[in-house]
């Protein structure tokens, strides 16, 4: 019986991937901790095989006064927790980082694209994969998730924005963009299968087919039976404004990962139409 801990009790994807294993596999037990005044050294991980890290600052604005928050968790306690759990015999510790590491709104990532983060959030979670990379070895693996943008029923982020702007507007821009996205059950699989098969490395987990914004809208209002008018012209405005505005260009350019021929979309179980569908 493998002994898994997840450190982000209380998060959206944290209790996801623990409800997920339970209810997929009897071969786990699965414990949450959460990171309130956690002191890591005081932490007992004895007869831990596997920790996942989904502890992490994130949507929340970044200011002067909460930016070494960021790095105080995203990186100074996983790096903390990692290097206790080492000591103590845990096999496998799972990051979760994020694209956010390339600092990009827009473009294609590939396995050569160097991380370059504009921001707190990105810059703390490349420091903490820097960090906690060296202390892998043949006993300790350390593997290391970039997934891009998360999406599912209550998830917090870019896709309440997408909800909320076709409940309140009866019209939306026809773009044609394509994003890399993940849904939750599938970053919930694609954990497990690290789990199961111990990976150790750099990974990065995506849905098997590119999302375009204005498709994913037109499956969502259908699903609130919202009548929304799609507008070419709209669309057109919004493409001349994307590159001034971070927002605009974040929801309406056009960022994925390459395809690989490594690429393994097993842990893709769910349509995509149907994935839209069980999200709103």
């Amino acid at each position: 019986m493998k002994k898994i801990l997840i450190i982000g009790k209380g998060s959206y994807i944290g209790e996801h991937i623990k409800n997920y294993i339970e209810t997929t596999t009897e071969n786990y037990t699965v414990d949450e901790m959460d990171t309130y005044n956690l002191k890591p050294r005081a932490c007992n991980f004895n007869g831990i095989d596997t920790i996942i890290y989904v502890a992490g600052i994130a949507h929340i604005k970044e200011t002067d006064k909460n930016r070494n928050l960021y790095y105080k968790i995203n990186r100074d306690l996983t790096v903390q927790v990692a290097t206790t759990a080492k000591k103590q015999g845990v096999h496998q510790f799972i990051f979760l980082s994020s694209m956010s590491v390339y600092g990009k709104n827009s473009g294609v990532i590939t396995e050569h694209t160097r991380p370059e983060p504009v921001n707190s959030y990105g810059d703390s979670k490349l420091q903490a994969e820097q960090l906690i990379s060296p202390l892998r070895d043949k006993n300790f693996k350390v593997t290391i998730l970039r997934p891009p943008m998360v999406y599912g029923k209550n998830c917090k982020g870019n896709f309440q924005t997408v909800l909320k702007i076709i409940d309140k507007t009866p019209i939306f821009p026809e773009i044609h963009n394509i994003r890399s996205m993940i849904y939750i059950d599938h970053l919930c699989e694609f954990i497990k299968l690290c789990v199961v098969e111990e990976r150790d490395g750099l990974c990065f987990p995506r849905n098997s087919t590119y999302v375009q914004t204005t498709g994913m809208a037109k499956i969502i209002a259908g699903e609130k039976n919202r009548k929304v008018f799609f507008s070419k012209l709209l669309g057109i405005i919004v493409c001349l404004i994307r590159p001034f505005i971070p927002m605009a260009n974040k929801a309406f350019g056009s960022l994925i990962y390459s395809e690989t021929e490594k690429d393994n979309f097993s842990y893709c179980t769910v349509d995509e139409t149907d994935s839209f569908k069980m999200s709103v």
